[in-house]
C-alpha cells in the first residue's frame, strides 16, 4: 500500500471504534489518493474512477471503489447508505485492501516476474499479442 494510503488506513483504523462515519470519510479520501498514485488526477473521484474503467479496470474493482467512495461520502453527506453502521464500514477496509491488491501489489508482483523472462520469450510474445 503506497505510504500515504496507509497513512490513511490507518487513521482509519484508529478512530474505527469511536467514529465509523470518520473513519468511512477517511477511507474514501485514501482510494482518492490511491486514484493519484495510480497516474489519475486525484481532483475528482469519480471521474478517476470512469477514466480507470475506461482504461479497463474490472468491474468488481470499480464496483469495490464506487462502495467505499458512496459510503464515504454519504458519511459526510447523508444519504442512503448507513456509514454510522459499524459492520458497514469495517466492510470498507476490506475493500481498500482488495483495490490496492488489484491495483498496486498485483502489478508490481507480476511486472517484476515477468521482466525477469528472457528477451526472446518477451519478443515472441509480443509478435503474438501484435
Amino acid at each position: 500500500m503506497p505510504t500515504d494510503v496507509l497513512k490513511l488506513y490507518e487513521e482509519a483504523a484508529a478512530i474505527f471504534s469511536q467514529s465509523p462515519r470518520a473513519a468511512a470519510a477517511l477511507l474514501r479520501l485514501a482510494i482518492q489518493v490511491l486514484c493519484l498514485e495510480v497516474g489519475e488526477s486525484g481532483k475528482n473521484i469519480n471521474q478517476d474512477i470512469a477514466s480507470l474503467v475506461q482504461k479497463g479496470l474490472p468491474e468488481i474493482v470499480q464496483q469495490s471503489l464506487d462502495v467505499v467512495r458512496v459510503t464515504g461520502n454519504n458519511a459526510v453527506h447523508p444519504g442512503q447508505i448507513d456509514a454510522d453502521d459499524p459492520a458497514v464500514v469495517e466492510s470498507l477496509f476490506g475493500l481498500v485492501n482488495v483495490i490496492v491488491e488489484y491495483m498496486i501489489a498485483m502489478p508490481k508482483r507480476v511486472s517484476g516476474l515477468y521482466s525477469s523472462l528472457p528477451a526472446n520469450a518477451v519478443d515472441a510474445i509480443t509478435r503474438r499479442d501484435a
